[in-house]
């Protein structure tokens, strides 16, 4: 393996340098613009051959991809923020014409006010879109998942896009070491993008994009929900050969010192990390505390949920959004999923690190204490002054 140190940002363009996609069409925005910034370096100096266009806008930038897509071709964009609420209407159309693309999306505020730091608000908010979601935590598990992305988006069984979250700033601009794979290992694992129905097999005519009435709107919509059913089984045989190659091991919900924990807390993306380290500093103090990492959200690992939390005292998940009028957009899927579990623990929400706000591992004592006396609310806004 090559060590080299590196943004997240970065790590995604080298990732997709090694795939050497057929097309990327993509707009800069912050923190997203290295990513498409570094790869255009890539094919301007003949690294790749892949068709880039740097469009006039996200949206365009998404059609794009769904057109070259649909072809036949193995597509790849990256967004963030209002960038991808842009391509609003576009990710419901992908998702829909089944168009295995894969996109990096560099976490950030949506507005207003304007914000360019982290928080979940705009991948949270296309959570409905028909997409495969997966957050990393790291600058290497952004390389990692983008190289296995492919793998799932372009699944036979699968054949949906998929998106990958890296935490503004964060990840997307701290430079930390990377584990890079050697090219011919990625080509391999990664392999030849064999396109299912695309639309230059003129032999076999199909019809993309048509109007779809309401005598079978409903059952194609229905074949999305199969297709998304299929995504765990296929996303574990990819995450087993990933560990076969890269000797680094990924699972769809990742639990830390949860097996005898009284107390745990879930989080997506960066804060993760943040959890591992309170969770120790609170071992050494004597608490039973624990955390889960949720790598993927769409589809909802509801089994695993069960199987990690089931018998705690008390579960805090911690959303880095607001559904406005509800709660945070994580929380409602995990309590929801609680309901079936044989020992059902309180299960609380807290709302924090919204347009960038740091969340120091103090902070985060601070709610498994909460959780162990019984003080938390329903729903808790970390941090904000009221």
């Amino acid at each position: 393996m090559d060590m080299m140190a590196v943004n997240g940002d970065t790590a995604i363009a080298y990732a997709w340098k090694q795939v050497n996609p057929d097309v990327v069409a993509a707009y800069p925005i912050t923190p997203q613009t290295i990513i498409v910034e570094a790869f255009s370096d890539y094919v301007a100096d003949g690294e790749v051959d892949t068709e880039y266009v740097c469009a006039e806008s996200e949206h365009s930038a998404m059609t794009l991809c769904i057109g070259a897509s649909a072809a036949g071709a193995r597509c790849a964009t990256a967004t963030a923020s209002a960038g991808l609420a842009l391509m609003w209407e576009m990710l419901y159309v992908a998702a829909s014409m089944r168009t295995p693309i894969v996109m990096a999306v560099a976490n950030r505020a949506l507005s207003g006010p304007i914000n360019i730091h982290c928080d979940h608000s705009d991948s949270m908010g296309a959570r409905d879109s028909g997409w495969v979601q997966i957050y990393g935590e790291n600058v290497q598990e952004a390389y990692d998942q983008a190289l296995m992305a492919f793998r799932i988006a372009e699944h036979p069984d699968v054949q949906l896009p998929v998106m990958t979250g890296l935490d503004g700033f964060i990840i997307t601009h701290a430079i930390e070491n990377l584990q890079a794979l050697p090219n011919d290992v990625v080509k391999k694992f990664v392999g030849e993008f064999k396109p299912k129905y695309p639309l230059l097999d003129v032999k076999n005519p199909v019809t993309m994009g048509p109007f779809d009435n309401f005598d079978w709107y409903f059952e194609h919509k229905y074949q999305q929900v199969e297709a998304m059913k299929r995504v765990p089984q296929v996303t574990r045989k990819v995450f087993d050969d990933f560990e076969k190659i890269s000797g680094r091991r990924y699972n769809v919900v990742e639990p830390y010192m949860t097996d005898d924990a009284d107390y745990v807390v879930m989080a997506i993306g960066s804060t993760a990390g943040t959890l591992k380290a309170a969770v120790d500093e609170l071992r050494a103090e004597g608490m039973k505390a624990g955390s889960v990492k949720l790598l993927m959200f769409r589809p909802f690992p509801e089994n695993e949920i069960i199987e990690v939390l089931d018998g705690k005292k008390a579960v805090a998940v911690m959303d880095r959004a607001i559904s406005f009028g509800s709660s945070g957009p994580v929380f409602p899927e995990v309590r929801s999923a609680m309901i079936d579990a044989k020992d059902m623990p309180k299960v609380v929400n807290y709302i924090y690190g919204l347009g960038g706000r740091d969340v120091p591992p103090e902070d985060i004592k601070g709610v498994f204490r909460q959780l162990a006396s019984g003080e938390s609310e329903n729903i808790n806004y970390m941090g904000v002054r009221i």
